[in-house]
């Protein structure tokens, strides 16, 4: 095995995972911008969830709202519904795992605030549970997705936003989920603060 050629072909990928991604998603991101800062102006806020690696890219897209992305800002309303452990181990015992982000949105959301679900495969049921809620709540959701969207893609409305990315391996699906959620951020502040490039 030439490990040296395997880990240069990962970068081959991630640049033609990218490019594809670019090519697919620029505009219905720039929907979802428009989207997010329509809420976060009007006094509405951002609930994010996901499970694992999604997990960990919700809590960063809060951390970078919540605290700042590149310059410095008022914080923006912003939750991740992964990462309270009683509520999810109290919910998870009493109701089963698939509702630990469902209870949370019905809990918390509002008409008008936004949900950001995030789900490789696009079928994890806690995060198509979370949002049927957001959806009854009035809420729009800006779903992060790859594999086709899975049932993600047909539970969403034509009002919400769909960012699939076209790859069917966990790794690439999350490493351009990570650009989207950091493109979000700078798009939300360039409107915000101006454009700084």
């Amino acid at each position: 095995m030439d490990m040296t050629s395997r880990m240069s072909s990962h970068f081959d990928d991630a640049i033609d995972t990218f490019k594809a991604s670019s090519q697919a998603l620029a505009d219905p991101l720039a929907t979802a911008v428009d989207m997010a800062f329509a809420a976060l102006v009007n006094n509405n806020k951002i609930l994010a969830c996901g499970n694992g690696g999604s997990a960990a890219d919700a809590q960063h897209f809060v951390a970078e709202l919540v605290g700042r992305f590149e310059r410095d800002r008022l914080p923006l309303a912003g939750i991740a519904l992964n990462t309270d452990s009683s509520i999810m181990t109290a919910v998870g015992n009493d109701y089963g795992f698939d509702h630990i982000f469902e209870r949370q949105v019905m809990a918390l959301g509002q008409p008008g605030d936004i949900l950001v679900a995030i789900s490789t495969s696009g079928n994890s049921p806690n995060v198509l549970r979370s949002i049927e809620a957001a959806h009854d709540r009035d809420m729009a959701v800006i779903a992060l997705t790859g594999k086709g969207g899975g049932k993600i893609g047909e539970q969403l409305y034509e009002t919400d936003i769909h960012l699939c990315v076209p790859h069917d391996r966990t790794m690439r699906i999350q490493e351009v989920h990570i650009i989207l959620l950091h493109a979000l951020c700078d798009g939300i502040d360039a409107l915000l603060l101006g454009d700084s490039l």
